[in-house]
C-alpha cells in the first residue's frame, strides 16, 4: 500500500513528539549560556552623556559606512523584521503545550529584539531612508513567505540549520566591514551575530537527533532543501539585487553557502549513516555530491561578475559601483 503525504508527515511529527526531552535539555542550554540584551542596552548613551552630542558624534562615525554595508544593513534588518512574522511555519508542526512551542516562543522573543535593534540603529545614525525602508518593510511583510518545503517538518529543521548560521555570517562580515568607521555597529551585530550562532547549534543539533531515529526519511528532506536555499527576505522589494552588492562586497556569497553546507555533512556526518533504505542511500548520494555543485556555480559566478553599478532608494538614490 502506498504510503500519503499526510501519513509521511504524521510519521515525522511523531518523531519530533519524541525529541520533547531533547529540545527541553536544549533550552536549558541556550539559555544558560545567553546574556540576555535589549535595543536600549546597546545604543542608549552612557549615563550623564549628553544625548544631543552622542547622536551628532554618531552620525559623524556612521556617515563613513560604505554604501554596500549600508545595504547589507538594509537587507539583513529587513530579513530580521520578518522572521518572528514566519514562525507559523514552525509553529505548525511544534504542537501548544509542549517543550518545541516553548521554543517557538522563545525563538520569537529573541528574534524580534534583532530587527529592532537594527532599525533603532538605523533611525539614529541616519546610514538608511528610514521612510523607504519602512514601506519596503510592509510590502515584504504583506507577501509574506510560503516556501514549498512547509508541509515537511524536518525540511523545516534543515533549512532553519542552514538559514540560521547564513544569517550569522551576514551579520558577523557587515559588521566588520562597517565597524571600520563606526564601532557601535559592530558591536550591535556582534551581540544579533552570537544569538544566530545559538539558534543555529540548537536546530542542528535537533536534526541531527532525528537523523539518529528517522535516517532515510530525514535524509529524503534534507536532499531537497540542501542544493540551495532561497531566504526569507527573498520577496522583498530588490532583493536581488541587494543579494548581489552583498556578495560582491564579500559579505555572503555562494562559496559561504558551500562552506556552511559542508559544515553541516561533517556534523551530521552523513557520509558515515548506514541502514539506509533505497530512497536514502538515493539522497545520501545526492547530498555528498552537492558541494562539487556549488563549487561549479560559485566558478560560473565569479568567472560571468562584470564590474556594475548601482543605486538604491533606501540607501539615498546615490550611485555606486562594484568590481
Amino acid at each position: 500500500m502506498l504510503t500519503t503525504p499526510s501519513m509521511e508527515t504524521l510519521a515525522r511529527v511523531e518523531v519530533l513528539a519524541d525529541l520533547e526531552p531533547v529540545v527541553d535539555e536544549l533550552m536549558q542550554a541556550h539559555e544558560a549560556k545567553r546574556v540576555l540584551w535589549f535595543p536600549s542596552d546597546l545604543l542608549a548613551p552612557a549615563p550623564d552623556t549628553d544625548p544631543d552630542k552622542y547622536v551628532k558624534e554618531l552620525r559623524g562615525r556612521a556617515a563613513g559606512i560604505s554604501m554596500p554595508a549600508r545595504v547589507a544593513l538594509a537587507l539583513n534588518t529587513l530579513t530580521e523584521e520578518g522572521l518572528p512574522h514566519f514562525h507559523r511555519l514552525l509553529a505548525t508542526y511544534l504542537g501548544g503545550d509542549t517543550f518545541w512551542a516553548k521554543w517557538t516562543n522563545l525563538w520569537t522573543a529573541e528574534e524580534d529584539r534583532h530587527g529592532a535593534v537594527l532599525h533603532d540603529y538605523s533611525r539614529d545614525s541616519r546610514i538608511l531612508e528610514n521612510p523607504v525602508l519602512e514601506r519596503m518593510q510592509f510590502e515584504y511583510l504583506k507577501a509574506g513567505f510560503e516556501p514549498t518545503w512547509d508541509k515537511d517538518p524536518y525540511r523545516v529543521f534543515v533549512y532553519t540549520t542552514l538559514q540560521e548560521r547564513a544569517t550569522q555570517v551576514s551579520h558577523a562580515n557587515t559588521g566588520k566591514l562597517a565597524s571600520v568607521h563606526e564601532p557601535l555597529i559592530g558591536d550591535v551585530l556582534s551581540n544579533v551575530a552570537k544569538e544566530e550562532a545559538r539558534h543555529y547549534t540548537f536546530y542542528r543539533t535537533i536534526f541531527k537527533e532525528v537523523l539518529e531515529r528517522d535516517p532515510s526519511r530525514a535524509l529524503a528532506s534534507a536532499a531537497e532543501i540542501m542544493p540551495s536555499i532561497d531566504m526569507p527576505g527573498v520577496n522583498m522589494p530588490h532583493f536581488r539585487e541587494m543579494a548581489d552588492v552583498i556578495r560582491r562586497a564579500g559579505i555572503y556569497g555562494p562559496r559561504d553557502y558551500l562552506r556552511i553546507v559542508e559544515e553541516q555533512i561533517k556534523f551530521w556526518a552523513i557520509d558515515a549513516l548506514t541502514g539506509l533504505d533505497e530512497v536514502g542511500k538515493r539522497a545520501q548520494e545526492k547530498i555528498l555530491a552537492i558541494p562539487a555543485r556549488l563549487e561549479r556555480v560559485a566558478e560560473v559566478m565569479e568567472s560571468r561578475s562584470k564590474a556594475k553599478s548601482f543605486s538604491f532608494a533606501v540607501a539615498f538614490g546615490k550611485e555606486f559601483a562594484m568590481a
